[in-house]
């Protein structure tokens, strides 16, 4: 049996199925390093090669073609394996050759050819339902594909919301180990917080769409976000509910800065609305009389409301109506904020917005894995052990 400091830890590793680089930026915060990686989609090509330097890095675009001699030694292999085939909103056609899903065997034959140089590590990533696909067979597929080449195998699924972002994406994570572990734990025990999604309203009530079940759902900012999915653009990307500022008939955000002040300003005084709605109206944030947003510009008495009040709510509005009725905004989560939600830096998405439009960004940040439990995992590796 191999003892607890024979346990050979990684130093470098390559990134398959890379998208814009989840596992290399979590694992090289966990002090690992990259020497190759392998992605096909173009535009996820351009967004890596602007977030992290790959002059002196092996790459492959098509992993099907790549052949085992071709590429460098590493302790460690990553690949979040296309979940098409497994997620709950694909096909469901399972871990089979030919899908693709099925490139998984694709890294299992390039392990073959690796022959006396396998990587010593292997970390993969899919979508929880690979758990249950094809009764389960899907799943037992996979591990026993890794056991049948050596690896010990251990898995576990973590939610992103337990590792410092606010997203429920639940993930499950398989960890292989070339050899014998002594009984180790190769992954470390999944986090729990007790944050939850907050879903306030929905502005499709059929809410039936194949390609994006949270289309018209609505979420509060004090929540957690619902899972980033692959959608790129098309009004598909969950939306959250925020407050705003009215102003003359215009909106301003609360958050964002105040526009210019006018001569005219005395006729029309700028005021910021904050949230708490009641069935006989809604507080203004600052004292004064409220603007019957019927005659915003009217100067007589029937213009005017109750000292910090406004528009009454009518027991007929919905979450469509009060929008136009009520100091808030209902708007879709930018890239950026997607980006953040699986991790990413600012500078990262900086980068990678310079070269690509915002309907890849989102995409790319659906298809990624939280850099966040990538580094968990790999601290464990590097220091739990």
């Amino acid at each position: 049996m191999m003892l607890f400091d024979e346990i050979i830890k990684p130093n470098t590793f390559i990134d398959f199925f890379s998208g814009i680089g989840g596992f290399h930026s979590g694992l090289e915060r966990a002090g690992m390093k990259c020497v190759g990686w392998c992605e096909f989609d173009k535009f996820a090509q351009a967004s890596y090669r602007a977030m992290y330097d790959t002059s002196n890095l092996w790459f492959g675009d098509d992993v099907t073609k790549v052949k085992g001699c071709e590429l460098p030694n590493a302790d460690l292999w990553t690949f979040g394996f296309p979940c098409q085939d497994v997620s709950i909103a694909g096909k469901q056609q399972g871990i089979k050759k030919g899908t693709r899903s099925g490139l998984f065997f694709e890294i299992m034959r390039l392990i073959d050819e690796k022959e006396n140089n396998k990587p010593r590590w292997l970390i993969a990533e899919n979508v929880k339902n690979l758990l249950s696909i094809d009764g389960g067979r899907g799943f037992l597929t996979v591990i026993s594909e890794m056991a049948k080449r050596g690896y010990t195998v251990e898995w576990c699924v973590y939610n992103s919301k337990d590792y410092g972002v606010p997203q429920n994406r639940e993930r499950v994570y398989i960890v292989g180990y070339l050899g014998d572990t002594g009984g180790r734990k190769l992954l470390p025990v999944a986090r729990k917080n007790s944050s939850t999604i907050s879903q306030i309203g929905n502005l499709n009530k059929s809410n039936v769409f194949k390609d994006n079940p949270q289309r018209g759902r609505v979420y509060s900012t004090n929540g957690v976000s619902p899972t980033l999915v692959t959608c790129s653009g098309g009004n598909l990307e969950p939306k959250i509910l925020e407050s705003r500022v009215h102003y003359n008939n215009r909106v301003f955000d609360e958050t964002g800065n105040m526009r210019t002040l006018t001569a005219t300003d005395y006729k029309h005084v700028p005021r910021v609305a904050i949230k708490n709605a009641t069935k006989q109206g809604y507080l203004l944030a600052e004292v004064g009389d409220g603007i019957d947003l019927a005659y915003p510009e009217s100067k007589l008495r029937r213009g005017r409301v109750q000292p910090q009040s406004t528009n009454t709510l009518m027991t007929s509005d919905t979450l469509g109506v009060l929008v136009n009725k009520l100091p808030i905004q209902i708007r879709k989560l930018t890239p950026k904020e997607c980006w953040r939600l699986q991790g990413f830096t600012d500078e990262q998405y900086n980068k990678a917005a310079a070269i690509n439009s915002k309907s890849r960004l989102y995409k790319q940040a659906g298809n990624a894995v939280t850099v966040n439990v990538v580094q968990a995992i790999g601290d464990h590796i590097m220091k739990g052990l």
